[in-house]
């Protein structure tokens, strides 16, 4: 088996220890690099609270049959941290360095800058940050062609999705490696333009922005919204994509809802976009017309749908809300 990349990561706090998690139970060795000036006291203080979270995430996760207690060791074992005045070395032998401090340019600049000195010329630089985008954090690492986006999503550990985002001077072949690295530890990496709030963040805002509204509105309470989220949106969009759904159906069933609702709230933010009207005017609707947001020429669609309804019974039983017989 071929030596598997030495991961250093700026940054000790929330994100640095999830990613040291993911990448350390995959087997890579992984270098966490205190950000913050400290005295030998408070670094002393900073290792021990980072290993006490490592190891009480790790236990947790070997409770719930991850890995073995005997494990537990060994994947500590591959993390280390490392005070700042002692990066050069750390960042000299990593592979892949993932940015993980505040969301304040300064400290973006001052990490670059300290990655770009000591960091080895063919390393990936990727920033994790859920705001800036990558056209914005380029200019601060030199060859900025190996710089891109990486932003989990917490815990880290457990989320599978990673969005890539790379910039425009982003060498393709970079964000092809750091997509097969992120493969071969289990994660599912998706890549997308640098565009505010990326994919999931920009969707995720809009529907907690909607469920407050609700409240606000007095149309349910906050439980029965939650159960709503839990049991209806997130059951069905575990299974499909929110594209696929629209397909699913057809997206003529959207078009006419989002113009009910747009007329009947009175809010454009309701209205359908350019792009449903257009699929209706091409008679690409989905799933029936065999073309939608997705191709499904050739498709077997008896199975296809007999698989994704399959699905949704898998995760009835999941959620233990199988319905009672008779």
């Amino acid at each position: 088996m071929a030596q598997r990349e030495v991961i250093a990561a700026v940054g000790a706090g929330r994100m640095g220890r999830g990613m040291a998690i993911a990448f350390a139970y995959a087997g890579h060795e992984v270098v966490l690099i205190d950000a913050k000036h400290r005295d030998s006291a408070g670094f002393d203080a900073l290792c021990a609270q980072v290993d006490a979270e490592l190891r009480g995430t790790l236990g947790m996760l070997s409770g719930f049959g991850m890995l073995s207690e005997t494990e537990i060791d060994s994947v500590l074992a591959r993390i280390r941290t490392v005070a700042l005045g002692d990066c050069a070395s750390a960042l000299a032998g990593a592979a892949v360095i993932f940015e993980g401090v505040p969301e304040v340019m300064e400290a973006k600049r001052d990490a670059f800058a300290m990655i770009s000195e000591h960091a080895s010329v063919e390393a990936i630089v990727a920033s994790t940050t859920s705001t800036i985008l990558s056209n914005d954090l380029q200019g601060f690492v030199t060859h900025p062609e190996r710089f891109l986006n990486a932003h989990w999503l917490n815990p880290a550990f457990l989320v599978p999705l990673v969005e890539l985002s790379p910039g425009e001077k982003t060498d393709p072949a970079v964000t092809a490696r750091l997509k097969a690295l992120l493969e071969r530890i289990g994660k599912v990496p998706v890549v997308c333009a640098a565009s505010p709030g990326y994919i999931v963040p920009r969707i995720q805002a809009l529907a907690m922005n909607e469920a407050a509204r609700l409240v606000e509105e007095g149309v349910a309470s906050a439980e029965d919204i939650d159960k709503a989220t839990k049991y209806g949106f997130g059951f069905r969009f575990a299974i499909l994509g929110l594209l696929e759904f629209i397909d699913w159906g057809g997206g003529d069933i959207l078009y006419h809802a989002s113009n009910y609702m747009a007329g009947a709230t009175g809010e454009d933010r309701f209205a359908a976009p350019q792009i449903v009207k257009d699929n209706m005017a091409q008679n690409r609707r989905g799933l029936r017309d065999g073309q939608g947001f997705l191709d499904y020429e050739g498709l077997d669609v008896p199975a296809y749908q007999n698989d994704r309804l399959s699905a949704f019974v898998a995760m009835l039983r999941h959620m233990d809300k199988m319905p009672p017989k008779g």
